[in-house]
């Protein structure tokens, strides 16, 4: 066990070493400054789905908590109690890392928050999973963690670490590779998709309440609810059916092993609705539609995307915004309204462009930093955190002595 633990330790820290030597060489050598974060943004979303997501790096190896799926990240890893409460589902970080192939190291909080309201309200044993705490705790520290790190970072999650994120980066590069033009939506459409985000969340919340309505308050409001129900067995966690991340991971894990291929696509139920063990044929539907969309449109998920809502809500409204540690600043005297941040943003935030000056920060924009990467005049737009900066708009368009 001992050295099963050094091996762990030792395999961790080449890894993470190898993570800083590639972020150190991508800052050297490449020297133009419209593609440099970009690179690097791009290095750091394929490394934390491999280190992450995909549980290649991160254990357990070969000791999955349920053997039928496979070697999927099963175990209890991180957060196993969190300020006394147990809590093995994985850490609430908001991005899209779907929890029914990828377990528990990092854990949608999309997924928690339907889940613990329907079917995992009560304490007890359930999924393979021993829940000591009731939902209402578990509820109460998923926010917390959403909110703190909303706070802290703002929708870095989305821009910078999100796995489907990176799918969206993905099939923009996949389009410019065919030299085709993205579209782009009207200001009044786009704002309507930001809305939306709201929608959905209110309308899984709402679901998750009436169907747990047995656990919560002791009457079912719709039929099937109780345990081994209808409902309970093919309609808990109501966003996770359409959700396009769930049928992607799966089918990533599948691929490189991670997961028992057959287990996952051969227990079908007969029902259209259900195409198998973890993949529906509704997941399916709306990958292809969002996979499509996004070829088409920039970063066509993330406009609509309720955990980016969500991490938005704690960060870009009142009076989260007053103390929110991550911000995106404009210094109006150094702005000529050149328009290549309204041009170059993938979501199409305009309000970096409209506005005069100061905190330009949005429910819209994910950080990814492009429009200062891309802003050809030194200092005019600044990410700060906790009031330091730490990266800036530079003059690209005369070289630099320096270089």
């Amino acid at each position: 066990m001992a050295l099963e633990i050094i091996g762990d330790m030792l395999r961790g820290i080449i890894v993470i070493g190898l993570v800083l030597a590639g972020i150190l060489a991508i800052l050297i050598w490449i020297r133009d400054k419209t593609e440099r974060v970009s690179a690097l943004r791009l290095f750091i979303q394929i490394a934390s789905v491999i280190l992450i997501f995909l549980g290649l790096i991160i254990g357990p190896f070969g000791s999955p908590k349920n053997p039928p799926i496979g070697n999927a990240p099963r175990d209890v890893l991180l957060g196993a109690n969190v300020l006394g409460i147990q809590f093995p589902d994985g850490i609430s970080v908001p991005v899209l890392a779907c929890w029914y192939p990828s377990g528990r190291t990092v854990t949608c909080p999309i997924w928690q928050l339907q889940a613990y309201i329907f079917p995992f309200w009560n304490k007890g044993f359930s999924w393979g999973v021993y829940y000591s705490t009731p939902g209402i705790e578990r509820l109460a520290l998923v926010l917390g963690l959403v909110i703190v790190m909303s706070l802290v970072l703002g929708r870095f999650f989305c821009g910078w670490i999100c796995p489907f994120g990176l799918y969206m980066d993905l099939m923009i590069r996949l389009r410019k590779i065919f030299r085709k033009p993205h579209f782009s939506f009207s200001e009044r459409v786009n704002t309507g998709l930001r809305q939306l985000r709201y929608v959905i969340i209110a309308a899984f919340l709402v679901l998750s309440v009436i169907f747990g309505s047995q656990a919560i308050a002791g009457f079912q409001l719709v039929p099937g609810t109780q345990t081994g129900g209808y409902v309970t067995n093919y309609f808990n966690a109501p966003f996770c059916l359409v959700c396009p991340m769930r049928p992607l991971c799966v089918l990533v894990e599948s691929a490189v092993g991670s997961m028992n291929s057959s287990y996952v696509f051969s227990k079908t139920t007969g029902i259209l609705y259900e195409a198998g063990y973890y993949v529906t044929s509704l997941n399916v539907i709306v990958l292809v539609l969002i996979t499509v969309g996004a070829l088409a449109f920039r970063r066509f998920w993330c406009r609509i995307c309720p955990l980016g809502g969500l991490t938005a809500l704690f960060s870009t409204f009142a009076p989260f915004k007053r103390i929110a540690l991550t911000r995106l600043h404009k210094t109006e005297e150094k702005c000529t309204k050149c328009g290549i941040c309204k041009r170059v943003c993938p979501t199409q935030v305009t309000e970096v462009y409209e506005e005069k000056g100061g905190d330009v920060t949005v429910s819209g924009c994910m950080l990814c930093f492009r429009c200062v990467e891309m802003c050809p005049y030194e200092d005019c737009l600044k990410v700060n955190i906790a009031g330091k900066t730490v990266f800036k708009s530079r003059d690209w368009l005369e070289p630099s002595t320096s270089d």
